[in-house]
């Protein structure tokens, strides 16, 4: 098998990662391309919180990321070796868990905030895609998840914004912005606009992985 082809998608909470992801997955089938996802990687900790201990955890630090795991799984895939990995389910107990089976492709795609500050991975990335948004776009999109998916109050979910996230951005991403090989700026409520965008960064891949033109 020759060496997959790596690309690292990073962006910020509620820069609109998961749903360019679900775009740009759609352009290959599960042989062609498997994905590896940060957020399958935290320390299990939230089950054993109260809802305050909760709501003052920083989730948004390096050091929440079990980044050996992570690392070690990526290198299995470039070694042609497949594995299990349990999906997180953001400290919620009620949400079924899922065994997921991530099998080698000629694609791997690593997504997450801190893909580019963990080193042995950032070393294997072929391609780098930045997925951005202004402030205000990226808050009132994690604002409405918070509340519907992850059952945070607005105070809750406003917190961890002001104290967690915006911080550990401009920290641990902003600064490799620029270096990557793509940038993708994403405030548009068009979804039109993403899948176009998706369409050429695919017809590139095919072009240089299988060499379809």
């Amino acid at each position: 098998m020759n060496k997959p082809y790596v690309i690292g998608i990073a962006g910020g909470s509620g820069s609109g990662k998961t749903f360019f992801l679900k775009c740009f997955l759609e352009h290959f089938t599960a042989d062609e391309v498997c994905l590896v996802s940060q957020d399958d990687y935290y320390f299990p900790v939230g089950h054993a919180m109260t809802k305050e201990e909760n709501k003052l955890y920083n989730f948004d630090l390096p050091s929440t990321i079990d980044h050996e795991h992570f690392e070690s799984d990526i290198f299995k895939l470039l070694n042609g070796e497949s594995f299990t990995k349990e999906e997180y389910t953001f400290n919620n107990p009620d949400a079924p868990k899922k065994l997921l089976e991530i099998k080698p492709a000629p694609i791997i795609m690593v997504e997450g905030l801190f893909i580019l500050h963990f080193k042995k991975i950032a070393e294997v990335l072929d391609m780098t895609i930045f997925i951005d948004a202004d402030e205000e776009v990226a808050l009132q999109r994690r604002l409405k998840r918070d509340l519907l998916e992850r059952g945070y109050s607005n105070e809750d979910a406003y917190y961890k914004w002001v104290n967690h996230v915006v911080p550990s951005y401009r920290e641990y991403l902003l600064p490799y912005r620029e270096s990557c090989d793509k940038i993708v700026i994403n405030n548009t409520q068009e979804a039109a606009d993403i899948i176009k965008i998706t369409d050429e960064i695919s017809d590139e891949l095919r072009e240089k992985v299988f060499g379809e033109v």
